[in-house]
């Protein structure tokens, strides 16, 4: 995310992090999305994720542990409709309702209840805007979070690499990882799926190399894209300060490289540099 950011999130960032209010925040300018209207079903005050990725704008998972609840499907309900309430009368409409903010958002356990109340708040006070949910794709498997990924317009799932390595290293599962089994999950969408991937150079802590813009990451990764057939491709770097700090930006031209590849496929590719 880039451009302005609301007041209430301006307190909430630190030399390399930012934490996001719980359960509305924005609406914010989106580098992908436009006018975004975030939904944060995590904690206010910590991170709650099944990855711990080390480019995280959030910070790492044992550095921003919460005290606090996830808030009920309740809250978050109440909290969405009183925010749609104020924007259709003071603005900006929003251009979409984006599911993000302190980790992984299909880790709440009213997540699929909480996409259809959604649903039902946006047909009522915005029906133009699109409803996104920003996932790690580490719960596709189970049947209820697929089904409910699969009744909203954006499905935005994260396939940083098909390399198991790198895949430990740089993202950083918490629990059991098969990224032959996520591609196979992320196929059964039968497109309706954006793939998300992070591109980005540098090191980690103990100076390892993470650099997964050469043509070994880069052409095993196409392969899976032609299996999986997503309706787009969303292709960016570091936006922000990263909690390890060796970590660099992916450079404009090796990006636009990449999405040139992607478009040769006949898939639609856009670039966050």
């Amino acid at each position: 995310m880039n451009a302005w950011v609301s007041p209430e999130l301006q307190n909430t960032t630190t030399m390399s992090t930012v934490i996001y209010p719980s359960p509305i925040f924005g609406p914010i300018h989106s580098r992908r999305l436009g006018v975004s209207l975030g939904i944060n079903l995590l904690p206010a005050d910590g991170k709650v994720c099944s990855f711990d990725c080390i480019y995280c704008e959030c910070g790492l998972n044992a550095e921003r542990r919460p005290t606090a609840k996830m808030p009920t499907r309740e809250e978050v309900s109440r909290a969405l409709e009183e925010r749609l309430q104020q924007m259709a009368k003071e603005g900006p409409k929003p251009d979409v309702l984006t599911f993000a903010g302190n980790g992984e958002p299909t880790l709440h356990p009213d997540f699929p209840h909480i996409i259809e109340d959604t649903r039902a708040l946006r047909d009522r006070y915005c029906p133009e805007a699109r409803i996104s949910v920003l996932s790690n794709a580490t719960r596709i498997l189970r049947p209820d979070v697929f089904a409910a990924l699969c009744r909203v317009d954006n499905n935005i799932l994260k396939l940083d690499t098909i390399d198991e390595a790198f895949i430990k290293m740089v993202d950083r599962p918490t629990g059991p990882y098969f990224v032959e089994a996520i591609v196979d999950g992320l196929i059964h969408f039968r497109g309706h799926v954006i793939i998300q991937t992070m591109f980005l150079t540098g090191t980690d802590a103990a100076g390892t190399d993470v650099d997964n813009t050469s043509a070994r990451f880069v052409e095993p990764w196409l392969e899976a894209l032609k299996k999986i057939g997503p309706m787009q491709v969303m292709i960016y770097t570091i936006d922000r300060e990263t909690p390890v700090s060796t970590l660099r930006k992916a450079a404009p031209d090796v990006l636009d490289s990449i999405a040139e590849q992607v478009r040769a496929l006949g898939i639609p590719c856009s670039v966050a540099y």
